[in-house]
């Protein structure tokens, strides 16, 4: 009877051997316990999470003279109370048509927008339904963020629903540009991954408070860079009752028009040029005179707020939304290069308008 060579031979039952290995999977090694700083960020996330809302709209646009079509949009939003609010940018719902807000696994349900601030760029949707389970965010405070804190985002970047990310708060008290002339002041810089999506959606401290909304980041790309920034969650605090309440958020003035930043920056003015002031307001009280276009006259100056330098027309609002409405601030005004100061209130200048 003919052999096989013993290389075949051994060929033959190296096979055989590792066939058997192969049908048997490999043994799993215990884990043990996460570590206690794991251990909490997964916490962290499971409590959070269901609070966290996955935003999609739609929007119609003019195609040519005669046609149009709809277009989506995706963003993130947060549960602000029990009562079906949800809070995201105000740049997540601008000019949608119809809102859909998907919470947990659930399908989409639809929210109307009740109240929308593109000076503050947020906004609050209202659920048609909702379940008697949904849960707010805890609420934190911006006023004691320090840098090097730990941070988490929660949102839908590019459509991935609930992804977390963690950072450090990088910086605080940076400005952010809204509407033409207006920056939100404080807002919280951070290096926790924000794309495109995340708009809207919460930045969390290590006790799982709400510390921010993220909002925008800074890259060329458009992808995230390590440069993000968050609303403070005391403005958010401040103005997201108000759009609950009224549907908009008030804007603080004293009732005067300016000349634009861009005029007085070309000749070389450091302040806020009064272009024109509104009878029977606080600026008209206070004697406040505006520029004369025929004769060239400057008029005045407003060149600090409560002690505070204002170079330009959106630290002079910044200025006066720290204050806020209602409030009495010192005005520093130049005329004809001399200073004076006038005290002047506050006032909500939409409900003058």
């Amino acid at each position: 009877m003919p052999t096989l060579p013993r290389l075949a031979v051994l060929a033959l039952s190296f096979m055989l051997t590792t066939t058997a290995w192969a049908q048997q999977p490999r043994a799993v090694t215990p884990r043990g316990p996460l570590p206690a700083a794991e251990r909490q960020v997964v916490d962290l996330f499971q409590a959070a999470a269901p609070s966290v809302a996955y935003l999609t709209t739609e929007s119609v646009r003019a195609r040519g003279l005669f046609s149009s079509e709809v277009s989506r949009g995706a963003g993130t939003g947060f549960v602000w109370d029990g009562g079906g609010h949800v809070v995201t940018n105000a740049h997540v719902v601008e000019g949608a048509r119809r809102v859909f807000v998907q919470l947990d696994a659930g399908q989409p349900i639809e929210a109307v927008p009740i109240g929308v601030s593109p000076e503050y760029d947020l906004a609050v949707v209202r659920l048609t339904r909702f379940p008697a389970t949904l849960k707010p965010l805890l609420l934190g405070s911006s006023a004691d963020l320090r840098i090097g804190q730990t941070v988490y985002a929660i949102g839908n970047p590019y459509g991935l629903s609930r992804t977390l990310t963690q950072g450090l708060i990088s910086a605080l008290e940076r400005e952010l540009p809204t509407t033409d002339y207006r920056e939100i002041s404080g807002v919280i810089q951070t290096d926790a991954a924000i794309n495109p999506g995340n708009s809207g959606g919460p930045l969390l401290d290590s006790a799982g408070r709400l510390v921010g909304v993220n909002t925008a980041i800074q890259s060329a790309s458009g992808a995230s860079a390590g440069v993000g920034f968050a609303i403070p969650v005391d403005l958010v605090n401040r103005i997201v009752p108000q759009l609950i309440a009224r549907g908009r958020a008030p804007l603080p003035g004293i009732g005067i028009a300016a000349v634009r930043p861009d005029l007085v920056a070309r000749a070389g003015i450091q302040g806020v040029v009064v272009a024109s002031v509104q009878p029977g307001s606080p600026a008209a009280a206070a004697g406040l005179k505006a520029m004369d276009r025929r004769s060239g006259d400057l008029g005045d100056v407003i060149v600090a707020v409560n002690g505070r330098r204002v170079e330009t027309l959106s630290a002079y609002v910044a200025e006066l939304d720290r204050a806020g409405i209602d409030a009495t601030v010192n005005l520093t005004v130049a005329r004809a290069g001399q200073e004076r100061t006038v005290r002047v209130k506050v006032l909500d200048v939409l409900e003058r308008r």
